[in-house]
Formats: structure tokens, sequence, C-alpha cells
């Protein structure tokens, strides 16, 4: 009797794919973090060392704190380059996706990328899109980063995790869990960042590109958010930070400024939710932090158009910052309430 073999797995579907050399675009979300910019840079390096073309578009150009990473001078910016962006993406053989389950994540590229015949997915966020043609979605990850360093070993490509390729993942891998403190950091986070040192990371020097390189005016806007503009609720358990275009604008804002904002709020004693509302021209950017079982990413999905993991989830608003914070603040009651269940 014959029984057929079950279809291959996303890792076996990935190496045939890439068994002869390929022409490969990476694209990850707008606002690109971390974990994006690690993650793409990391897999730029893996895929040029396995003897592929490759090449990093981005929506929007990185926060300049990230500039430093091995490779980032060749990377694509659509907001500068749109015509090179598009053009990377419409003439590749192989579209990898990379930190993002929605297509809308990549703004003005969404058209791009839905052209692209063959795109391989690499996420760690929940309840993906099936957007691709290889899909590989593992939310238990603290960062996508890892999960390329999982797939390129997989891969047998150990050989091609060099030391600027494991720079790149390391700081996705830090950045993504909060410097090893969230709790998506698992025993195998640990393997995986240790493995990366073998490879030739330096750790003093990726802590200090991303933890000392603050602008004075960050620190100053930081001290006047943290003065002015945060609301703790000790009964609710929560904190409430808001920041203004106008306050932006007075402590002379650049992008990624205010990375990491939200996790002061969740640092207070007592406090287990914490929400950052950041106006925008065109919107109100929300980003929430949690403690323990208070699931955050059902709550913007479900009033915000957003979504995320358990602890760490982001949406937006396009109502007015005033009223998007009262928004919230009347909806907190019965979410903290259905929590505490």
């Amino acid at each position: 009797m014959h029984f057929p073999s079950a279809a291959p797995g996303p890792t076996e579907q990935l190496r045939a794919l890439l068994s002869s050399p390929k022409c490969c675009t990476i694209v990850t979300h707008y606002n690109p973090d971390g974990d994006a910019v690690g993650s793409s840079l990391g897999l730029w390096h893996v895929l040029r060392a396995a003897g592929h073309s490759a090449t990093v578009v981005f929506p929007n150009k990185p926060p300049g704190f990230l500039n430093w990473m091995p490779g980032i001078d060749q990377a694509i910016s659509f907001d500068t380059k749109p015509a090179e962006a598009r053009a990377a993406m419409a003439e590749c053989d192989v579209l990898f996706c990379l930190d993002f389950n929605r297509t809308d994540r990549v703004a003005g590229l969404e058209d791009a990328l839905k052209a692209v015949p063959m795109k391989v997915l690499i996420d760690h966020h929940q309840e993906p899109e099936a957007f691709a043609n290889i899909i590989f979605s593992d939310t238990s990850a603290c960062a996508t980063c890892q999960m390329v360093v999982d797939i390129a070993r997989a891969l047998g490509w150990d050989e091609h995790i060099q030391r600027d390729c494991a720079t790149c993942l390391y700081t996705g891998i830090v950045t993504d869990s909060g410097s090893f403190r969230f709790g998506s950091t698992t025993a195998h986070t640990m393997r995986t960042a240790a493995y990366l040192m073998e490879r030739g990371v330096i750790i003093t020097r990726i802590h200090e590109s991303i933890l000392d390189d603050n602008r004075a005016e960050r620190l100053k806007l930081l001290g006047f958010m943290l003065n002015e503009r945060m609301e703790v609720l000790p009964e609710l358990g929560t904190a409430i930070i808001h920041l203004s275009m106008s306050d932006l604008k007075r402590f002379h804002y650049q992008p990624g400024d205010t990375e990491g904002f939200v996790n002061y709020g969740l640092s207070i004693k007592g406090i287990r939710l914490a929400a950052f509302f950041l106006e925008r021209p065109d919107m109100v950017k929300i980003s929430l932090r949690s403690k323990g079982e208070v699931a955050v990413d059902r709550f913007v999905k479900e009033h915000f158009d957003g979504g995320g993991h358990r602890n760490a989830a982001g949406g937006r608003s396009l109502e007015s910052l005033s009223a998007t914070v009262d928004r919230f603040r009347s909806l907190l009651p019965s979410f903290i309430a259905d929590q505490r269940k």
C-alpha cells in the first residue's frame, strides 16, 4: 500500500527555493525598530555569503540610534528613494518579509509587496496573514532575529554567520527582549545570544551603541514627559503617557527619540500596564506594555486597529490625541476588570 509523503515544511521549501542563486529583496515594517533592522540586515549578510544577491528595503528611514549597524548604508529607504525601492521589489526572485504579520505594515509599499509572486514570511507576531508562499511563524520567539538564526542554522549556514551578521542579529534580540528581561526571553534565547557571541559579537560595543547614544534633547524630552505628561492610576495598576507634536517640536524631536519611553511607566512599582500615546501628523501612535497575564494584544486589535504580543502591542487612532487618550481611559476599567477575573 502506498502512503503519500507529508508535504515539505517551510525549511525544506526554502532550501529548495535557494538551491540555486537567487535575486532576493528583504522588506520589513514601517518605522523599523531594532529587531526589524537587525533581522533584515542579518539575513542580508547571510544570503550574500551563501551566494545570493540581496537588497534591504525599509518603508522609511530607521531611527538614528541604529545607523551604526553593519550594512545599513547599503539599504534603500522608500521615503527617500521610492523608485529604487519599488524596483528592488519588482525585480527580485524572492521577497523576504521580516518582522510583520500584515501587508499593510509596509505602508506605501503594500501594492509592490503584493505584486511579487514569491514571498517568504519570517515573523513572530500573532495571527499572521497568509500572504506568503513560505511561512515561518513562531509567536514564542522573542525576536525575528532569533528566528533568522534558527533558520540559517537549519539550512546548514553556520559558516555564513560571521561577525557583522551576528552583530545585527544580536542587536535585534537585545532590543526586542528588553535586554533579556521580558517574559519572551527563554533558555533558547540565551543560547542563541551565546552562539552569536561565539560568532564574534562584542556585546559591550552593541549595548553602548544602543544605550549610550543619547542626544541631550532626548533626555530633556524624557524628563519633561515623566514630569508633565505621565498620569499614574494606582487603582487600575496603569500609567498613561502622552506627547503631542508641539511637545516633540519643543525638544527638537528626531525619529527614534521616544523608543523605550513606554517602559518607564511599566517600571513603577505596582504598575502592570503602561500606555504611551504619540501624536503624529496623520494619526496617534499607541504603544502598550504589560506584565504577567495582562494581555494587551487583543485590546489594541479590538479598539485601536493594532496587534502584537500578549505583553507588547501597538495600535493607532485617527482621532485627536486628547480624544484618543479619553477613549482609552473610558475602556480601561472594564479591560482591567476582565484581566483580574
